[in-house]
């Protein structure tokens, strides 16, 4: 069995970016706040210099006058050198920190020990570096387990061609057939990795239109009916009432296909299969739900991630961990469950 990774989806829909709350008003605030900054220090220097030159005229202003206008000048001049002290130190970190990401370094991160605009600053480039250096290891972790999957299939076909040509085998039909599935074993798993990629980068594009779920899930157990039968596992549909959603079909049968593939191999001969299509407050639930032995207690949390299958189970290792990005990019959430009375239980629901 392959080993459980942490492969988190993109954060999609998880609400605006702090800075400037999903809009520009962050910007215009701290453009307003410069402004602002600088019509006081013309003010002050404005002050300073009328105090200046009446001194100088000899037409001093009273002494109480001219104590507190140069106390105000004084506040204020400190005042601005703080405001411009910890602006520039803000910047000055905000670029060296650039500097480092530029060079690769993306767990990078700045201080957030300011306040106010900057700190809105620093929680955006923080979690813009987090993002990158979430995407670097999702690469790394895709290029690992892509050259692990197609390990094996490869070397089934080189010993096989190596075989044939020293004249270890013959040409027969059986082994070119099985060099035929180790072929399309490989192009199923790149095209499930290329699915998976655009999914998980938001780029996989969704052609919406209205659909019945309860359709797609007939068409979905009509495609699947030959499998089920050669393991003489019965297939049910419960759906009362129709099930109207804006989707994309082919993505949906997609994930109804996947589930119940994967349900049908883990249900022994005999078992069933059985599709709940209902209709809730919080859009339409599909549950697809089996017979089988369930899922080992430590690997249900992981059912979901790339490359995750117990050690009797065939097929590439994507298909729940498609499903599960193509029922986000829906807006949709899914979840696999350990029903009491045994089986398991993986339920997706689509908002309206």
């Amino acid at each position: 069995m392959t080993e459980p990774h942490d492969h988190r989806g993109p954060p999609w829909g998880s609400g605006p970016p702090p800075w400037g709350g999903g809009s520009f008003g962050a910007g215009r605030r701290f453009r307003r706040g410069a402004l602002a900054v600088l019509t006081v220090m013309v003010l002050l220097i404005a002050a300073l210099s009328w105090l200046v030159a009446s001194v100088v005229a000899g037409n001093a202003p009273h002494l109480w006058v001219f104590i507190v206008v140069t106390i105000v000048v004084l506040v204020g001049l400190a005042a601005v050198a703080r405001w411009l002290w910890r602006y520039t130190r803000a910047v000055g970190g905000l670029m060296d920190a650039a500097d480092r990401v530029a060079a690769g370094e993306y767990d990078t991160r700045i201080d957030l020990s300011t306040s106010g605009q900057l700190r809105r600053l620093g929680v955006a480039f923080n979690e813009m570096t987090e993002r990158l250096e979430t995407n670097e290891r999702r690469r790394r972790e895709l290029l690992a387990d892509m050259a692990h999957e197609l390990r094996t299939p490869l070397q089934v076909i080189r010993g096989s061609l190596e075989g044939l040509l020293d004249g270890l085998y013959d040409a027969d039909p059986e082994r070119l057939r099985t060099m035929l599935d180790e072929t399309a074993l490989m192009a199923r798993l790149l095209d499930d990795l290329r699915t998976l990629s655009m999914a998980e980068e938001g780029v996989l594009p969704l052609h919406r239109e209205q659909v019945d779920v309860r359709i797609l899930a007939e068409d979905a157990m009509r495609s699947l009916e030959q499998a089920a039968n050669d393991k003489t596992v019965t297939l049910a549909l419960e759906s009362p009432d129709p099930a109207p959603l804006d989707a994309d079909p082919v993505r949906l049968a997609e994930v109804l296909q996947n589930l119940l593939s994967n349900a049908i191999r883990h249900t022994p001969p005999g078992g069933r299969v059985v599709v709940r299509v209902t209709t809730t407050s919080a859009g339409v639930r599909t549950e697809v739900r089996d017979t089988g032995p369930g899922i080992d207690a430590e690997l249900l949390p992981h059912v979901f991630d790339r490359f995750v299958r117990s050690a009797d189970t065939g097929g590439t290792g994507l298909g729940l961990a498609i499903a599960k990005r193509l029922v986000e990019a829906h807006g949709g959430t899914i979840e696999a469950t350990q029903p009491s009375d045994g089986g398991t239980s993986i339920a997706f629901t689509v908002p309206v």
